[in-house]
């Protein structure tokens, strides 16, 4: 892909700020997909495996509980794998999967249409974080679904606006289910982000061959270091790149300036305690509904049921 005005706009203004920033959507172009999914595999990174092992019990629950012919809206839906759990119990007739790549998520779609020859697949390209409008579904209920703790990579007043806007296109009545990571021991949390294949860091530093690419910019990867760090005030995982030396690069014809080990803050990661969690779905319209979690608590799936005049205070710069 060319230069992207919109990319190098982006650039621009987070790496213009008094804190240098980067969108971490940006993380997920061709290379940094196929080494997200290295992550997934890697010993260190839990949150994939131990999803993994939770989805087959939310989803005999939730088609236990269906009408038989639901529609399943996945948000972010990088590839069907996990959408497949719930697919396979029969309870749904539509699957409406959501993401920005559209030649990525058109492949995925015809991948489903053959494994699922009965159900109805069609894709919607755009953010999920933006007010969407969903095709006409003429199931009887419908379930949002939101995996891998993404949830974790919005601020807590983003992760109320996405539930809540997810809670009115999806109806009255509709279920949401979310895989979210859980707060844990620094210990644990820190490898899973900084493994020692270097498979992380390779996915950090990608963000800058890509701006070199469709930002125009003249990065040298090598001269920025991955790094992870706890930020135990406001329960998450920071990742940064951090600037090896003094230098300066051009990004979209304009020069930006880093010193001596400054960093660009690339990814949060939020890892809230449950009962953190359950005030941000509250604060969006949703009840939950039941959760499972792993023996060890490292991982959790959550149910919510939509409640339209639901509404909970939740101060967005709080922490947990």
């Amino acid at each position: 892909m060319a230069f992207d005005p919109a990319v190098a706009a982006e650039a621009l203004d987070g790496l213009r700020a008094e804190q240098k920033t980067l969108p971490a959507k940006l993380f997920y172009d061709e290379e940094g997909c196929r080494l997200f999914y290295r992550i997934t595999e890697l010993p260190e990174y839990y949150l994939t495996r131990t999803e993994r092992t939770l989805l087959p019990m939310a989803a005999d629950w939730i088609a236990g509980v269906g009408e038989g012919d639901m529609t399943l809206v996945e948000y972010g839906a990088s590839d069907e794998e996990k959408a497949g759990y719930l697919l396979r119990t029969g309870g749904f007739a539509a699957y409406v999967p959501i993401d920005v790549a559209a030649p990525a998520l058109r492949v995925m779609a015809e991948r489903v249409r053959r494994s699922f020859a009965l159900i109805a697949v069609s894709p919607v390209v755009g953010d999920f974080t933006t007010d969407l409008v969903l095709p006409p579904m003429a199931t009887t209920g419908r379930l949002g679904f939101f995996p891998g703790s993404t949830i974790g990579n919005l601020e807590p007043a983003a992760a109320v606006a996405f539930l809540e806007r997810a809670r009115r296109s999806l109806g009255e009545g509709a279920r949401f289910l979310l895989g979210a990571d859980v707060r844990k021991s620094p210990e644990v949390l820190i490898p899973a982000y900084d493994d020692a294949q270097g498979v992380t860091a390779a996915f950090n530093r990608n963000l800058l061959v890509r701006l070199n690419r469709e930002a125009a910019s003249n990065f040298d990867p090598s001269a920025f270091t991955h790094r992870a760090i706890w930020n135990d005030a406001e329960s998450r995982i920071e990742m940064h790149l951090v600037s090896a030396r003094a230098q300066t690069v051009r990004v979209a014809g304009h020069d930006i300036y880093f010193y001596d080990n400054e960093t660009i803050h690339t990814e949060n990661s939020y890892k809230h305690p449950r009962e953190r969690l359950a005030e941000i779905a509250r604060a969006a319209g949703w009840r939950v509904e039941r959760s499972w979690s792993d023996p060890e608590e490292r991982f959790a799936l959550w149910l919510f049921v939509a409640e339209p005049s639901a509404r909970a205070a939740l101060n967005p710069g709080g922490s947990a």
